[in-house]
């Protein structure tokens, strides 16, 4: 399954609810999520980080956020953002 940056225009809330119907669906499937989000991403198995369509970083979430690279940068300007609405 391949969803192309499908939850873009839905609020936080809205995107866990469909993550977790989703994640359901996804068991024993091979899914491609395309995402500027990281809540959106953050609990796949793998995460690849492009960057001008090369290839900076992989790995999972916590290895991402170890390496302190493009992820971590764009996780804590997403925290930030997420502050600034709360």
């Amino acid at each position: 399954m391949i969803f192309d940056d499908c939850l873009s225009a839905v609020d936080t809330q809205t995107e866990e609810k469909i993550l977790s119907n989703l994640k359901k669906l996804m068991i024993n499937k091979t899914s491609l999520i395309i995402s500027h989000r990281i809540s959106t991403v953050k609990n796949a198995g793998n995460i690849i980080v492009l960057e001008k369509g090369e290839i900076v970083e992989y790995g999972n979430h916590q290895q991402l956020l170890e390496k302190q690279g493009t992820y971590f940068e764009l996780y804590k300007l997403q925290l930030l953002e997420e502050e600034k609405i709360s």
